[in-house]
């Protein structure tokens, strides 16, 4: 085992103390294990606490294309109808995966669809029948491997309890079928293998329709030749960070999905070619019809709608980080 990292301040009794029930007597844990409890263990994971994490209020981390009101929801609905491609709207149920609220983004939204019902994180997919399934940031959040290149081979990393606190450490020799050959010294690589075995379960759902997921992501040559500190990083009260081990259970903790295994995944059980557009592309060829109504309704007033409209497309906010894939499997006869 490698020597460790500068540790972080030691996490608080009750992380610690699910720290060493998951790892043991060596008292080390994988990254990608870590992530899971430090994200979604039951008593202290960051998304089983029942407090705000989205929005712009106070105590909250982060904020999405659904802060802005009900206008995502609206485009969402428009551009998933659009891609239906004449079938009636009114025949799918809306399903969406990792709803951060009760009601989902088509609250407050009128839309065509026969039903429409949120799965929050933990609760079971129960996919079936036809559906349009739509997931916003939800693969990123997922948890991720950590490789470094060092010395001439991959080498695994984890994380390690010890006095001072929680320290980044190489496990060992890391073998995986996906890993390149070479890399710059020193590459980190941030692998979102969870994330695609999350694209697996969905797909795998007795359901045909549309799948929508918005999310950031890149393709698996860039993420393993133009990230070389790699993709992950810790967002605490609107701040960015690269301190993934700081406040464990109080942090999210994300890196970028890659696209390639989330299509391979439903391409292999039936879907249709699954393409990837910017968020602003998806909008424009899809919501046009849409987009241009609420550019006539906003048009000479400056209102939250217009602002919000600003933030979904234009290229330097939310209208470039995010990219959009959709597809589509036919009903089986």
């Amino acid at each position: 085992m490698g020597s460790s990292a500068n540790s972080d301040p030691a996490p608080g009794a009750a992380f610690a103390a699910a720290f060493r029930e998951r790892a043991g007597p060596g008292e080390t844990l994988r990254f990608d294990e870590f992530a899971a409890l430090a994200l979604y263990d039951p008593a202290v994971g960051y998304y089983r606490r029942k407090r705000p994490r989205v929005g712009r209020g106070p105590g909250t981390d982060f904020f999405t294309a659904a802060s802005g009101g009900t206008l995502f929801g609206e485009l969402i609905a428009a551009a998933c109808q659009d891609l239906l491609g004449g079938r009636p709207a009114a025949d799918f149920a809306f399903v969406e995966i990792g709803a951060e609220t009760k009601g989902g983004i088509l609250e407050g939204v009128e839309h065509g669809f026969g039903a429409a019902r949120t799965v929050r994180l933990g609760e079971p997919l129960a996919l079936e029948g036809p559906c349009v399934v739509f997931a916003n940031e939800l693969f990123d959040a997922q948890p991720f491997r950590r490789w470094r290149f060092r010395a001439g081979a991959w080498r695994e990393l984890g994380v390690r309890l010890e006095a001072a606190g929680l320290a980044e450490v190489e496990l060992g020799p890391a073998a995986h079928p996906a890993l390149p050959a070479t890399a710059a010294e020193a590459y980190r690589l941030d692998a979102p293998l969870a994330a695609a075995e999350l694209a697996a379960a969905i797909a795998a759902q007795p359901w045909s329709g549309l799948l929508a997921t918005c999310d950031y992501g890149k393709s698996w040559p860039e993420l393993c030749e133009a990230t070389p500190d790699g993709t992950a990083r810790a967002y605490f009260r609107h701040r960015q960070s690269n301190a993934l081990l700081a406040n464990p259970g109080e942090q999210d903790l994300t890196c970028h999905v890659c696209w390639d295994w989330i299509a391979a995944e439903f391409i292999r059980r039936g879907f249709a070619a699954a393409p990837v557009c910017s968020q602003e592309a998806f909008f424009v060829r899809h919501a046009g019809g849409r987009l241009a109504e609420l550019a006539a309704a906003e048009a000479g007033r400056f209102s939250a709608r217009k602002l919000a409209l600003t933030q979904l497309l234009h290229p330097a906010h939310l209208g470039q980080k995010f990219q959009v894939l959709t597809a589509f499997r036919a009903e089986a006869k």
